[in-house]
């Protein structure tokens, strides 16, 4: 298993719980940007930096994506390909996606761009707090146990 970051809009302290991941499980991250992000000194830890432009980065690890690989965004349609592609994906709140769920996500984002185009404002998403950090960092260690009992069956 690989770990992919949607890193343009991952937010540090994700990042920083990824990074120690990577040292402890020497998993390998590789973190996905239109622009450049500085990263620990570590054989574990990756950055592809890719050109700027719609979808580049969503794009580019779509394609580098292997079934059971992980990856980390808030983006619905790129979780969408991802679980259509057979990997896992986990938002940087915790909240891990479905075959089920998925489709419902991506029903609602599509619902809520509609209204923003209308004119009604929807707000935006809560700021990230620390219950939103623990609940990725159990999310995390939860899907990491599994594949890890997966592997030794």
């Amino acid at each position: 298993m690989q770990i992919w970051v949607d890193a343009d809009a991952c937010p540090k302290a994700i990042k920083d719980i990824l990074f120690r991941m990577a040292e402890r499980t020497a998993i390998t991250i590789t973190l996905v940007a239109n622009q450049y992000l500085q990263t620990p000194p570590s054989r574990h830890i990756k950055f592809l930096q890719v050109k700027s432009g719609f979808d580049m980065a969503d794009n580019e690890i779509v394609k580098r994506l292997s079934v059971g690989d992980l990856v980390i965004t808030g983006d619905i349609p790129l979780a969408y390909d991802v679980i259509s592609k057979g990997g896992h994906a986990i938002n940087p709140r915790g909240e891990r996606y479905t075959q089920d769920s998925i489709k419902e996500r991506l029903a609602m984002r599509d619902l809520m761009e509609t209204l923003r185009a209308s004119g009604i404002n929807s707000g935006g998403p809560a700021v990230l707090n620390a219950r939103d950090i623990q609940a990725f960092a159990n999310q995390l260690d939860k899907l990491l146990t599994q594949q890890g009992e997966e592997k030794t069956r």
